[in-house]
């Protein structure tokens, strides 16, 4: 395939035309299919890659570290009335680190419930029950009217990391991955290790957006590195691992808290690893696929040596030629690519933007059933039952896509959850309604017991819906603008974590609207999910004509017959017509040679 050469800056227009520059006659054909000529000349997925694999594993639990931190930096104490021995509520005089003003007003005790007045907000004392004995909430009192700044700080982390994966990800297209790897790492263990010596909340809150920007950096370079050193068969088991590593950072939070014992320390014993990943400039290499795609051709050539020597891999033999072609194209000028091409494309953007947008419902919605699940335990269980989840959305996740496919696994798990929410917010309703309506105790029971099964199922469908749609969105966006493109469907996945902390500022109140529009969201994708291309065992694009390539395939078996019997179906579509394809094939005015009949790349 002819590779298509874009300039990020030039001018494009609506109608999705680009800008068209004779290619040579020595086209680089074979470099631009990497998974198919490159990597198996060079050793296929051997030990270079497996090692670098692997160190990418690490830096993913000290990012869970920081991910979950707000449950314990940020949590709510729990609190008690301060009474005399006269039983009357007395508020405490000066407050220590072990006292603090209690959130809501609290009544006494039932034994002199006759005699006793309310506890104020300030005649309280806490107790915190995340294994900390100081943290954010309790050194500045930020309860009562103060309260809304713990919110604010819960919003700094998951705005910074919006920010950080839009910019750093187009930034990533632009210099490449190991630059905004190197930079990242460096800006968060200066704001990370100022966070702990903030001396307000202010300032607190504002750190706090950095080191988010800085984490999101360094989580979307990672990914993107990792899907990028992989063959198709190794690609999805490899970032399974690595979400099981941030899975198993959750457990190990609560005992790293009881461990500090104060957030402070707790802080500064998450940022300081960090400084591990600073030999990575040196241990770990520009992306291969990237310096080929942006024809970074001198650089390319260097690396290719290194990984065969590492694998072990002959280069003296070359039946295909691919180290004399890379010699002829050695005084090609580099050309980089900006996400913002992605609005040239017909096709592409239109999977993007379904991939956002089922993100944004999984990460939204499992706060909606979160709330049910966690509603009236005690801390440590909620942490522990949504790690528990977690992990088993991740061990479940890998056989169902083996079997079905990225669509069919994501069409499956977005059903379930748009059942468990229609079930949850309809089925209780009428539970109550049409039955039951004289037992009320029974009723009550019922309805909570229902509420926290569908909730569960909830919880894990939606979880395993986000962590296939980031990676779905990986595998169809081109590696040319492969970091700009899952920098939205991440930043898309922050905008539905930012619920949580929402409905808690506004203390719940409009609740259910929220949960009614998120399911309305989930029916919305289960129409727009056969829509995508499938990717399994498919070479990843590295132009944006091969992302226009990827073409929906028949999600049932009798489809293929009906797509190939109607001739209107291509004049809908009329991919064929548009400048990324005659590029690609310019001679031919049916389907591009990247494509078969049914738009699976071949």
């Amino acid at each position: 395939m002819a590779t298509l050469r874009l300039d990020g800056l030039d001018q494009l227009s609506e109608n999705g035309a680009v800008p068209q520059t004779p290619e040579p006659r020595g086209s680089s054909k074979l470099l631009s299919r990497v998974d198919a000529t490159v990597l198996p000349f060079l050793g296929g997925f051997g030990t270079y890659q497996r090692r670098l694999v692997a160190l990418t594993w690490v830096p993913a639990l000290l990012i869970a570290f920081s991910q979950f931190s707000d449950s314990f930096l940020l949590a709510q104490p729990k609190s008690a009335c301060a009474r005399n021995e006269s039983g009357l509520a007395m508020p405490s005089a000066s407050p220590s680190p072990s006292l603090l003003l209690a959130p809501e007003p609290l009544v006494a005790d039932a034994e002199s419930a006759n005699d006793s007045a309310p506890c104020m907000c300030s005649e309280g004392r806490f107790e915190l029950q995340s294994g900390l004995q100081q943290n954010v909430v309790t050194k500045w009192q930020l309860v009562c009217d103060e309260e809304w700044k713990v919110h604010i700080a819960k919003f700094s982390l998951l705005v910074g990391s919006i920010f950080g994966y839009l910019l750093m990800g187009a930034m990533a297209d632009w210099l490449g991955r190991i630059p905004v790897l190197l930079v990242s790492v460096l800006s968060v263990l200066a704001f990370g290790l100022a966070v702990a010596f903030s001396v307000d909340v202010a300032m607190f809150s504002t750190l706090r957006f950095f080191e988010g920007f800085c984490l999101a950096a360094i989580r979307l370079s990672l990914f993107v590195l990792r899907i990028e050193l992989c063959l198709p068969g190794w690609r999805f088991s490899m970032t399974m691992v690595a979400s099981l590593v941030v899975v198993g950072g959750q457990l190990l939070m609560p005992g790293l808290a009881a461990l500090c014992r104060d957030w402070q320390i707790l802080q500064v014993l998450i940022i300081v690893p960090f400084v591990l990943m600073l030999p990575y400039v040196w241990v770990f290499p520009e992306s291969l696929r990237w310096l080929l795609a942006t024809q970074h051709y001198q650089r390319a050539k260097k690396q290719m040596y290194s990984i065969a020597r590492s694998n072990g891999a002959d280069t003296a033999t070359d039946p295909n030629g691919i180290l004399s072609e890379l010699e002829r194209e050695l005084q090609q000028k580099p050309r980089t690519s900006c996400i913002t091409q992605l609005s040239s494309t017909r096709n592409l953007w239109k999977s993007t933007v379904v991939l956002c947008v089922n993100s944004l419902t999984g990460y939204g919605i499992h706060h909606c059933f979160a709330r049910s699940v966690l509603e009236g335990s005690t801390s440590d269980l909620h942490y522990y039952a949504l790690a528990g989840i977690a992990m088993a959305s991740c061990v479940v996740l890998c056989p169902v896509v083996v079997g079905f496919g990225r669509r069919g696994g994501l069409l499956t798990f977005m059903i379930i959850t748009a059942l468990a929410s229609l079930l949850q917010l309809g089925l209780l309703s009428l539970i109550g309604k049409y039955s039951l309506r004289h037992d009320t105790v029974l009723r009550d029971t019922l309805n909570r017991r229902f509420s926290v099964a569908f909730s569960i199922i909830g919880m894990f469908s939606s979880r395993a819906v986000s962590t296939l749609s980031i990676f779905y969105c990986a595998e169809i966006t081109p590696t040319v603008i492969r970091g700009g493109g899952v920098g939205l469907v991440l930043a898309s996945a922050g905008f539905g974590m930012l619920t949580a902390p929402l409905m808690e500022l506004h203390n719940q109140k409009g609740f259910f609207l929220h949960h009614v529009i998120l399911t309305c969201c989930t029916l919305l994708c289960i129409i727009c999910i056969p829509l995508l291309p499938e990717t399994a065992g498919q070479p990843l694009p590295e132009t944006l004509a091969e992302g226009e390539g990827l073409l929906r395939r028949p999600l049932l078996p009798g489809e293929q017959h009906h797509l190939l019997a109607r001739p209107e179906v291509r004049e809908y579509s009329r991919v064929q017509d548009t400048p990324l394809h005659q590029a690609v094939n310019p001679s031919n005015s049916t389907a591009p040679s990247s494509s078969t009949a049914n738009g699976v790349r071949t």
